[in-house]
């Protein structure tokens, strides 16, 4: 049986994504995992739902980080997506996702320097973990966040 996108992890352990979006890769998914389950006899499983952000979306934060770095010149733009990712994105991915709570606690909350967190989130994937709902809030907490400092980042007007 052919399974999409299967990624072979630490230990021999396999990540398998599904994109579950009608009836017929519902059932795919279904027998898939019956499949996995009869083989291994052991699945973890962790669900998201909702559509991956689409670049248009993603585009947002990224125009604005350059605004930001334009304005608020104590960092560059990737100074400020560094910044904005561990102050705004990690809480979000925190409270909601309890794999990346238990990474973020075990390598980094009280392992490393405030300079050394800042430095990792260039290596650290945070917003690309989050989905629509995650992001809108990410930018809105960004909004909330540097509005205080005097700068306006606005979503542009839909055409």
């Amino acid at each position: 049986m052919d399974y999409p996108e299967i990624r072979r992890c630490t230990k021999g352990i396999y990540m398998t994504d599904f994109v579950i979006n009608s009836d017929e890769s519902l059932q795919t998914t279904i027998g898939a995992i019956r499949d996995e389950y009869h083989s291994h006899r052991y699945l973890r499983m962790k669900l998201k739902t909702g559509k991956d952000r689409s670049l248009s979306f993603n585009d947002i934060s990224h125009v604005w980080y350059q605004q930001l770095a334009r304005e608020l010149r104590e960092y560059d733009a990737l100074g400020h997506k560094c910044f904005c990712k561990l102050h705004m994105g990690v809480p979000i991915l925190r409270a909601e996702d309890a794999e990346f709570r238990s990474f973020y606690d075990l390598a980094m909350k009280h392992t490393l320097s405030y300079e050394q967190k800042i430095a990792a989130m260039k290596f650290v994937p945070v917003t690309s973990e989050m989905t629509n709902p995650q992001f809108k809030r990410y930018c809105d907490a960004m909004q909330e966040h540097f509005l205080t400092k005097g700068v306006s980042l606005e979503f542009p007007e839909k055409e």
